[in-house]
């Protein structure tokens, strides 16, 4: 059902958010970093201010209540648990990477993604990523690659590999439908970008050995000794909590200001808190010294998305309102003439979309723009479906807050002393890489 959109103007402060996020770093850069919290709470406030201007109270508390009790509370007890328990997990003797040992980490990763999820394998693998190029002079390139692989395109596989598919399993698709039927646009896609990235990052190592001289390793995989399996069994515990709450549906719910707290939910962003905390407790601190374990980065994303998850409400009803909408041109180009369904589209529309908004609801806008029906979209209009997760999941990667692994594993690598590109320096990479590959994609399966 069609809801009124708010005025466009209400998504002014979301807006606002994004070039600050993008131009703070750039334009002032030890302000921003010192100042961040204060300019996120500002745009919130402002956002709620002009909710509460448009909608009036009830609405607006019963908006805010939704998103914060039923998107960001459990969104970040997740990043909680996995950033405690994957902070223990250390794995040394891992020194200096190669292109070709780079490669295999980003494919090793790419695979893991789709079994643990993409903020799993991110959290566990980014640390001996950075370990393993800390010597190297060019680095940034690995990290902007691994957000493209491990922290988005990997998760194409299962429902726990990113937030999309995890949405489309909660409303009837089946759960082994993506690993059954998107693994030929992972593999397209993977191998195209992995080919790419060993051709930069082979690039970047003959220049590191004409200005520096010396080897940079003898390219055979190195003896890894990993210490912290306790974390590891947390994390699968983890994983399998989030799956759990999925499939289990006792149906008692609690109403708080509004927001509809199911006690699935309620007990598995418990559970996620206690495995952080078990994690915290078990994990000797020399562990944590081992990995540089800071709890700053997680601070950071914690501070920024509470804002984006503020700002962006009026943006998803605008988006939700679909032909009511400010976005009533992007809805109409979902379909031909003869009413088909324009594939293309729909991988374009929830891909670009999904790159600057919130990627779960965003799929869902579309997965309804196309029916809601589970079935039929497993069935004759499969292609429409494969379009919408595949874009949605995929373009998560062209902005860094695309996916929330994104930003996280930007601070963790500046913290690592990675000088990474700002927000629109890492869209040109995005671009410049991805675009073209997708634009193959969409040539060979979404004709």
């Amino acid at each position: 059902m069609n809801q009124a959109a708010p005025p466009l103007w209400v998504a002014l402060p979301f807006a606002g958010l994004l070039l600050s996020i993008a131009l703070g770093p750039l334009l002032a850069r030890r302000l921003w970093h010192v100042h961040y919290g204060w300019a996120a709470a500002a745009w919130a406030g402002l956002a709620l201010a002009l909710m509460l201007a448009t909608e009036g109270a009830g609405a607006t508390r019963t908006a805010l209540a939704a998103t914060m009790f039923e998107d960001y509370l459990p969104f970040i007890l997740m990043l909680f648990a996995l950033y405690a328990t994957a902070g223990g997990v250390v794995v040394s003797d891992f020194d200096h990477a190669t292109p070709r040992l780079n490669t295999l980490l980003l494919a090793l990763g790419t695979v893991a993604s789709g079994l643990i999820g993409a903020t799993g394998a991110s959290m566990i693998l980014i640390r001996p990523l950075l370990q393993a190029n800390a010597k190297r002079h060019y680095k940034a390139h690995v990290v902007i690659f691994f957000i493209f692989l491990v922290a988005n395109i990997g998760g194409v596989l299962t429902p726990l590999g990113n937030p999309p598919l995890f949405f489309g399993f909660l409303s009837g698709v089946d759960f082994f439908w993506p690993l059954r039927t998107l693994w030929p646009h992972l593999l397209l896609t993977a191998v195209l970008v992995l080919g790419i990235f060993y051709l930069i990052d082979r690039y970047f190592t003959q220049r590191e050995l004409k200005l520096h001289g010396g080897a940079t390793g003898n390219g055979e995989m190195p003896y890894l000794a990993i210490r912290g399996l306790p974390n590891l069994a947390l994390i699968l515990a983890a994983v399998c909590i989030i799956l759990l709450s999925a499939v289990w549906h006792p149906g008692i719910a609690f109403d708080v200001f509004g927001a509809k707290l199911e006690l699935q939910n309620i007990l598995r962003d418990g559970a996620l808190a206690i495995i952080g905390l078990v994690s915290l407790a078990i994990t000797p601190e020399a562990d944590r010294a081992a990995n540089h374990f800071s709890w700053e980065p997680l601070e950071e994303v914690a501070k920024l998305f509470a804002a984006i998850f503020v700002t962006i409400v009026p943006v998803m009803q605008m988006l939700a309102a679909n032909s009511h909408g400010p976005f009533a041109s992007v809805i109409a180009l979902l379909q031909h003439a003869d009413g088909r369904p324009n594939n293309a589209a729909y991988f374009w529309a929830s891909g670009l979309l999904s790159s600057f908004l919130d990627n779960g609801p965003t799929y869902l806008v579309f997965f309804t723009a196309a029916g809601g029906h589970a079935a039929t979209l497993m069935g004759p209009l499969t292609k429409t479906l494969e379009a919408i997760s595949v874009g949605s999941v995929f373009m998560g990667a062209l902005t860094y807050i695309g996916n929330a692994p994104n930003f996280i594993i930007y601070a963790l690598a500046r913290r690592g002393r990675v000088d990474m590109p700002g927000f629109f320096g890492y869209i040109l990479w995005s671009v410049a890489i991805l675009v073209p590959v997708f634009i193959l994609v969409t040539a060979i399966f979404f004709r």
